[in-house]
């Protein structure tokens, strides 16, 4: 009777909470979050996990490496340049707004410390951007560009931002940080033997958005000159 009372009164045991399902696009989000924290060199997996609190293999089921993990945050990237302003008139002919499109890309790039070295050399892992992509070309096309040549002056311009966004990040990490080694006035100094190198170190290390549209518009009158064979606007 009571060996009976016993095993009655006995509650099952409580299952250990399961860890929630993670998904792609939580972990990418993560890495896009830690991203000013730990620069690109600072960020793995591993430190990911450690931020959501669960094992590193559950989120080698979802990324096999660094790389694919790129690739997932760039997208990421991307989707949240459809939600930039686009500062340019409806009206606007093709040059303001392939121009505005580099800023808006830049723009998104310098929202996260190492931006662009992240979204270089990444594959998008959706096709979604392809609309935005669909839109361009069609203006492109419009606009006296074969489809081609619209293809590849976007890479060309795309190139520059990449670059130029690259060397601002080395001297500007974040808007308002400067990295150590970059002050304008020690560099001249540093370089006085060198008159005519030392008076371009505020060109090199300051003003941005500036050297950023003079490059920019430098990409635009040679492709007005070089494939549609227009006289410079």
């Amino acid at each position: 009777m009571s060996e009976r009372k016993d095993q009655g009164s006995r509650r099952p045991a409580r299952k250990k909470a399961s860890p929630p399902r993670l998904d792609r696009t939580q972990v990418a989000e993560t890495g896009l979050r830690m991203l000013n924290e730990t620069g690109l060199e600072g960020l793995s997996l591993r430190r990911i996990a450690k931020e959501l609190d669960v094992q590193a293999p559950a989120l080698y089921w979802h990324f096999d490496s660094k790389q694919a993990l790129l690739d997932e945050m760039a997208t990421l990237m991307t989707r949240e340049m459809r939600h930039l302003e686009y500062r340019v008139a409806q009206d606007a002919g093709w040059d303001e707004w392939f121009a505005e499109s580099l800023r808006v890309l830049r723009r998104a790039l310098l929202r996260y410390r190492d931006g662009a070295k992240v979204f270089s050399g990444t594959r998008m892992t959706t096709t979604e951007h392809g609309a935005g992509q669909e839109l361009y070309l069609r203006m492109m096309t419009q606009a006296g560009f074969t489809v081609n040549a619209a293809a590849r002056a976007f890479f060309t311009a795309f190139s520059y931002t990449i670059g130029f966004v690259i060397e601002e990040q080395a001297v500007q990490p974040l808007p308002g940080e400067r990295a150590e080694g970059y002050d304008p006035a020690e560099r001249a100094e540093r370089m006085a033997a060198f008159p005519l190198a030392a008076q371009i170190s505020a060109d090199l290390f300051t003003d941005y958005d500036a050297r950023f549209d003079e490059g920019l518009r430098a990409v635009i009158e040679g492709l007005r000159a070089t494939v549609l064979g227009e006289p410079p606007g």
